[in-house]
């Protein structure tokens, strides 16, 4: 996996118009059920949001991209989690791993609304509470307000991370 998102922030370093996009994408797998067990972007996310500062990209358009892509990809979770409702546990990989949807349920109803924001930024959560939440037909709008906001939260957490440890990284390296 190091490889991988040494890889992609090589390329995003050197292709820099395919910058947001690209964090669109990571974004939107990393917030959609079923994908974002298997595939892991907020690694890939920080990294290129260390070459915010040392590559002179600028933070906005990455910040909005990856808030988007993590909002499209919970909304698509939840409309999938209320479309197929009981089918979706059946599905593969909630198969192989039956304890993440009872998880997600238990916390989207012991939680509510307030579920959202915290299942982004906690793992195995940030996937299954929108699936749980459409399961469970948590109110549209209210989760919709909850994902936009908690995913433009958490791009900006997560690309700043990284653009605050290059700042870190080139200080001690020039003091040394």
């Amino acid at each position: 996996m190091e490889d991988y998102t040494r890889a992609l922030a090589d390329f995003v370093r050197d292709h820099q118009v395919w910058a947001a996009p690209i964090v669109l994408l990571l974004a939107f797998g990393e917030s959609l059920a079923f994908i974002s067990l298997l595939i892991p972007a907020w690694g890939a996310l920080v990294a290129i949001g260390a070459l915010i500062g040392v590559s002179g990209m600028s933070f906005w358009p990455l910040w909005i991209a990856g808030g988007i892509g993590a909002a499209l990809g919970d909304w698509l979770s939840y409309w999938f989690g209320f479309k197929y409702k009981e089918q979706v546990a059946q599905m593969w990989p909630l198969s192989r791993y039956p304890e993440i949807l009872p998880r997600g349920e238990a916390f989207v109803r012991s939680w509510g609304v307030p579920s959202i924001f915290i299942g982004r930024f906690f793992g195995p959560l940030r996937a299954s509470v929108p699936l749980a939440a459409g399961i469970f037909e948590m109110p549209y709008w209210p989760f919709q307000i909850a994902n936009f906001v908690s995913a433009l939260i958490w791009s900006a957490a997560l690309l700043l991370f990284g653009d605050v440890i290059a700042e870190i990284a080139a200080w001690i390296w020039r003091t040394v």
